[in-house]
């Protein structure tokens, strides 16, 4: 059964490869919001019939049969076609940072490159600076990122596509009756923005019948490894899944080795070894005895220490706080009363105003605003004043009609490469919030790009830093700036830094949300959402702030509406 990735991944190849082909806007734009439906949905689409595809936002009755079709053969006539016309070494260069499907065309028609080394051979001539929109710093970035992904190890995936993977595997999983306990561990139990393999451990007083049921996964390319309590598998897509079974009473300690993170299980050998014991995944020992092994919180007591959440687990000085009783009550997900940071069909959102308001309700938020693109954004049809105006007064009508949450006119505006902003600071002081973000010039030099956000920051009618580094990951790397100083002046002006939840984005990161909560500068919580269903996203953003020590009291959209507005 095909996964929902590698569907979304052929819609996404297909609107690249049209834009490079020189196809008009809506069809490209169609296929990625194809794509990015099929991403969001919870359940497998490959289970769907087409016209219950046809019924997801962004998925009309011709994509939905292209869809069924791709899930059917495992392929479109479509696809294949535009590929024979650009290789796939050529669409691979995709995921370098900065270059999109408008440099790729540049690319092939002027230097006529068609893969890594075509590209690496004229950016070592320097002749990529030559051309429009490249520059020599763009030309050193590519070559940068060349070289990192030539000795990069193995390849990662994002923690949403992991999470599906694993949600999958687990259920496989428990329908065998030896299993009695089970848990996905390693840097997905961690929180990590990107996974490179999955770590299952499962309590069984048997082990073959799990091992069975484990090999037997539908999605199993190959058997790497199969002893009597441990395997290892590969999956379609390339993801390894190990598996060990261990005696229930062991389960515990197993649990804390495989979850990690390396350091942090170092720094608690060390205890152990201080206080005469050995410390291992089979359990605690003192000589032949076993002190604790079945639950963690055993282990943790039995070393003088309160149970650490996996997300802190990193050795940033978690093992102290926890000998101190300084660990952090980290936020949760119930906690966030509203989402700051969302789309409509005014600009790029799949859905209307209502319908966001409705499934806003649905989740149990309180408020949320609405903040579409300005007017910077063309490819969005981003507002203007006078649509923005026209925004607000549907935005108060619906407001008007609803019940259990409340609408704020907002924007999400363009920070210019000056500092500027895209909007009136006349037109911005009429709205509830408004988030300012960089979406263009995101290489400039640190120096400049330091300014450029410190002069949004001490614009008054900023409210928050929108995804504040820029960076895709796997796609782009983040804007380079100096972080103290935007945080000193975040704090002097009180203005906000977001949490963006978008899986591709978790930006800020965890070690930067660690340093805003010590420099004293707000975090808000964002999903960005563009659907309905991107709501859901909002776990994920508070994964990265709980990696992040972040508690709900630093995160402004843990407050109620009146509160927040009293800010």
């Amino acid at each position: 059964m095909m996964q929902n990735e590698e569907v979304a991944k052929v819609l996404d190849e297909i609107g690249d490869m049209l834009e490079v082909g020189g196809e008009n806007f809506f069809r490209v734009r169609a296929y990625r919001n194809a794509a990015r439906s099929v991403r969001d949905q919870p359940v497998a689409v490959a289970e769907l019939s087409p016209q219950q595809l046809d019924e997801i936002p962004g998925i009309g009755a011709d994509l939905a049969g292209k869809i069924s079709t791709l899930i059917k053969t495992g392929e479109l006539p479509l696809h294949r076609e535009l590929a024979e016309k650009f290789p796939p070494a050529l669409l691979e260069l995709r995921d370098l940072p900065g270059l999109g499907p408008k440099r790729l065309k540049l690319l092939i028609d002027h230097l006529d490159i068609h893969g890594k080394d075509d590209l690496e051979r004229e950016a070592r001539a320097g002749k990529l600076r030559k051309l429009r929109g490249f520059g020599a710093k763009m030309e050193e970035r590519i070559l940068e990122s060349l070289a990192r992904r030539e000795h990069a190890a193995g390849k990662r995936i994002s923690y949403v596509e992991a999470a599906r993977i694993a949600e999958r595997l687990v259920a496989h999983l428990r329908k065998c009756r030896a299993v009695e306990q089970l848990e996905v561990a390693g840097s997905f139990r961690r929180r990590r923005e990107t996974v490179g393999d999955l770590d299952l451990l499962a309590a069984a007083a048997r082990a073959d019948p799990v091992m069975k049921q484990f090999a037997a996964f539908p999605d199993v390319i190959t058997v790497t490894g199969a002893g009597e309590t441990k395997a290892s598998l590969v999956l379609r897509g390339g993801l390894q899944v190990d598996l060990r079974v261990v005696p229930q009473a062991s389960f515990g300690a197993a649990l804390l080795y495989f979850t990690g993170s390396k350091s942090h299980n170092v720094h608690l050998r060390r205890i152990a070894q201080a206080r005469g014991f050995l410390l291992n995944e089979y359990g605690l020992f003192r000589g032949r005895s076993t002190i604790a092994g079945k639950t963690e919180e055993q282990v943790y007591k039995a070393l003088g220490l309160t149970w650490m959440p996996p997300e802190l687990r990193e050795d940033r000085g978690e093992v102290e706080a926890a000998q101190s009783g300084r660990l952090p009550n980290l936020l949760s997900r119930n906690e966030l009363r509203g989402d700051l940071h969302t789309h409509s069909t005014y600009t790029d959102g799949r859905a209307s105003i209502e319908e966001m308001a409705r499934k806003a309700a649905e989740m149990g938020l309180e408020y949320f605003a609405v903040t579409d693109h300005s007017r910077r954004i063309a490819m969005a049809h981003g507002l203007d004043p006078k649509r923005l105006r026209e925004q607000g007064r549907a935005i108060e009508r619906i407001g008007g009609s609803l019940r259990g949450v409340k609408l704020l006119r907002g924007i999400e505006v363009d920070i210019l490469e000056d500092g500027s902003l895209d909007l009136p600071d006349g037109v911005l002081a009429e709205l509830d919030w408004v988030v300012a973000c960089v979406h263009y010039k995101l290489e400039q030099n640190p120096r400049d790009m330091t300014r450029r956000l410190i002069k949004a920051i001490r614009n008054p009618n900023v409210d928050v830093i929108g995804h504040p580094s820029g960076r895709l990951i796997g796609h782009r790397e983040p804007s380079e700036f100096d972080l103290a100083e935007v945080l000193r002046v975040a704090h002097e002006e009180r203005c906000a830094l977001e949490v963006n939840s978008q899986p591709d984005r978790l930006d800020l990161t965890d070690t930067a949300c660690m340093a805003a909560k010590h420099a004293g500068v707000k975090l808000v919580v964002s999903s960005d959402a563009h659907s309905p269903r991107d709501f859901e996203l909002l776990e994920y953003g508070v994964n990265q702030a709980r990696r992040g020590w972040i508690e709900a009291d630093d995160v402004l959209n843990t407050r109620p509406l009146k509160s927040l507005r009293q800010r």
